[in-house]
């Protein structure tokens, strides 16, 4: 269907008059220009004048006459660019009509080898569906390569940690699954790298890893700068995940709802600059989550209702400069998060109506130097290694029983 919509898009791109209606006003447009120039050399000269009191010879006279017909003459010019301009419309449609043929031969070939038996022919698919993506004569062709890749992240898929250890068969078919999707996750980050007008960057299609349970691969050195990728309800829940050097600058990244239940994901070192990464109501029950050395500089980072019940999520020697960081209602029940040598520069780190309740909040070694660190209405246990009244520092907000 999408193919569909982007070849009728192609078609009504090319909207061109009939080429009798444009040569009838553009000889009109020529008669008048010229008519116009004749009448208006005449009354310079005062050529009105001619029988009382003669101005101008008949030389002066057959001059004007050819001046006027050279303006036809360059009417009749700009016709024919208009024609060669309509041409070139109609021969560029042709092009763009067989270009867009040959691509849907072609992507119907790579989705067949998507749906093989065979692991090696999926791979084989998946490489052939990101250099169809490459070729696309159209953004919306790219974007519906990108799709099928993504949607066959979202089929169902058992990880491994919920097979029996005696079942080979299904561990070899395990193994060949996973290596599609890890594969399919590396071409996309290998596509995000690059800068945005690059010919084959991926940077602002939209990105559906809805629900997928990730268990590897990852994104490290990705930029997500405009469109929007879409982590909603996905889980992370075995080996490592990696986010490393991440920039995160325009685009709108959705972690809404994901679990992190055993994996290690790891945003070490990411820029977060721009744009809006959510990790609303997000459950981090198990494993690592590490934002160490991660830069908050602009843009809206949300933990808007998130639980933190188990594991450890760590946003040691992070550094907080700008943008807003909101943890706002987040229940902090079990597990560590871990603030150690963290910088609070600039910006918003909002805390307002979380809840302490279990576990270890850890801000030892933080530092507070600007911005805006606020506790307000927050309840249960106070965080460690807080400074303490009345000698807090500027823009630090506590709850008033702490």
């Amino acid at each position: 269907m999408r193919l569909q919509i982007a070849r009728r898009r192609g078609r009504r791109g090319l909207r061109l008059w009939n080429v009798g209606v444009v040569l009838a006003l553009a000889f009109t447009a020529a008669l008048v220009v010229a008519g116009f120039v004749f009448n208006t050399g005449w009354d310079l000269l005062g050529a009105r004048e001619l029988k009382k009191q003669p101005k101008i010879d008949s030389k002066t006279l057959f001059d004007l006459v050819k001046l006027s017909f050279g303006v036809v003459a360059g009417a009749g010019a700009l016709v024919a660019l208009v024609v060669a301009y309509r041409r070139q419309r109609v021969d560029e449609d042709g092009a763009l009509r067989d270009a867009t043929r040959l691509h849907t031969e072609r992507f119907t070939a790579a989705v067949a080898q998507l749906g093989d038996d065979s692991a090696a022919v999926r791979l084989g698919g998946v490489h052939a569906l990101a250099g169809l993506a490459d070729d696309a004569p159209t953004r919306e062709l790219r974007q519906t390569c990108v799709d099928v890749l993504c949607a066959y992240l979202r089929l169902p898929y058992t990880p491994q940690s919920d097979l029996l250890p005696n079942d080979t068969e299904a561990q070899h078919a395990y193994l060949s699954l996973r290596q599609v999707r890890h594969t399919i996750i590396r071409l996309i980050r290998d596509h995000l790298r690059h800068p945005a007008d690059h010919q084959h960057s991926w940077a602002g299609l939209h990105l559906d890893f809805t629900g997928v349970v990730f268990d590897g691969g990852g994104f490290g050195g990705a930029v997500f700068s405009g469109g929007r990728v879409n982590f909603v309800g996905a889980t992370f829940s075995g080996a490592m995940v990696n986010f490393v050097g991440a920039t995160f600058s325009g685009a709108r990244v959705d972690f809404f709802g994901a679990t992190f239940s055993g994996a290690r994901v790891d945003f070490f070192g990411a820029t977060f600059s721009g744009g809006t990464v959510d990790f609303g109501e997000a459950t981090f029950s198990g494993g690592t989550v590490n934002f160490g050395m991660a830069t908050f500089s602009g843009g809206t980072v949300n933990f808007v209702g998130a639980t933190f019940s188990g594991g450890t999520v760590n946003f040691g020697e992070a550094t907080f400069s700008g943008g807003t960081v909101n943890f706002g209602m987040a229940t902090f029940s079990g597990g560590t998060v871990n603030f150690v040598g963290a910088t609070f520069s600039g910006g918003t780190v909002d805390f307002r109506e979380a809840t302490f309740s279990g576990g270890r909040v850890d801000f030892v070694g933080a530092t507070f130097s600007g911005g805006t660190v606020d506790f307000g209405a927050a309840t249960g246990t106070r965080p460690v290694n807080l400074p303490h009244p009345p000698s807090l520092p500027a823009g630090l907000t506590l709850a008033a029983h702490w």
